[in-house]
């Protein structure tokens, strides 16, 4: 059948009015949900400010003020490994706790599935969303971290590559979460998020560069299996001299957590969605 024909017969148009509906859709659902976090900006800056906020002023301001530390050369490296951790985590818990109360017993994930566009592209919205929250987390912590720290610098040319690392990190850590929060019961996310949640925040090399574990072998190996580490060493290459992984590895391994996690978790709210 020729383009001519099909589009005479009125099947191009079709596709493409069905393409533009969904699209409008996801815009306007993913609307929703900024401006009902806007109606609730209070509890979300709690969220993903204290915790991050507490990290830095005990590792970087108590211990170095006692001098445990040495905060010259730690300091930065744990302003960089803080930004990472709460832009990742921000896109984890802000994906995976949408989902458990939505296929929870309320179902209340059913008037989103009745939209009109695909079950994937609601993944994706919820994904996407996730992730902007993790983005905000993210871009709030750094000036947060340079005012409490204040003997780290970072100079106006790698803002950027530093939002870049906050976008692709958040979006790391929305596709673990779209994996977690679809592939396990309601019922068992308090023991995964103990099983999960600390290992991950711990072997992600947030408080201490991955190469200087050089000495613990076994550890380093543990680290390098983290998206997490990934994306902390990236963060450390453009605001830090300290040596880290190169982005040139950095980049394409985080871009290919959020392409393998993203696929499971759109796969596992497709079951779930069906089910």
């Amino acid at each position: 059948m020729t383009a001519a024909v099909v589009e005479s017969e009125g099947f191009a148009p079709q596709r493409f009015n069905s393409t533009a509906v969904a699209l409008r859709t996801f815009g306007s659902v993913l609307w929703r949900d900024i401006f009902v976090t806007g109606r609730e900006l209070l509890p979300f800056l709690a969220q993903v400010i204290i915790q991050p906020f507490f990290m830095l002023f005990i590792f970087g301001k108590v211990l170095t003020g006692i001098g445990f530390v040495n905060g010259t050369a730690f300091e930065p490296v744990l302003l960089a490994g803080i930004v990472a951790l709460n832009g990742f985590l921000g896109g984890l818990q802000n994906t995976t706790m949408p989902l458990i109360l939505d296929f929870s017993f309320t179902r209340e994930i059913e008037d989103r599935l009745l939209a009109p566009m695909p079950i994937s592209l609601v993944a994706v919205e919820k994904m996407v969303f996730g992730a902007l929250r993790g983005i905000v987390a993210a871009v709030l912590m750094a000036p947060i971290g340079l005012l409490l720290l204040p003997a780290v610098k970072w100079g106006a040319g790698v803002w950027l590559p530093v939002i870049g690392i906050m976008v692709l990190g958040s979006l790391a850590g929305a596709a673990i979460g779209m994996t977690i929060g679809t592939l396990v019961p309601p019922r068992r996310i308090n023991i995964m998020f103990a099983v999960v949640l600390t290992p991950l925040m711990f072997t992600g090399a947030t408080q201490f560069p991955w190469k200087s574990l050089e000495t613990e072998r076994w550890f380093q190996v543990v680290c390098a299996l983290n998206p997490l580490t990934y994306i902390s060493e990236a963060m450390r290459a453009v605001t830090t001299t300290i040596p880290s992984i190169p982005l040139w590895i950095d980049i394409p391994v985080a871009l290919a957590g959020v392409l393998l996690f993203g696929a499971i978790g759109i796969w596992g709210f497709m079951k779930r969605a069906i089910d």
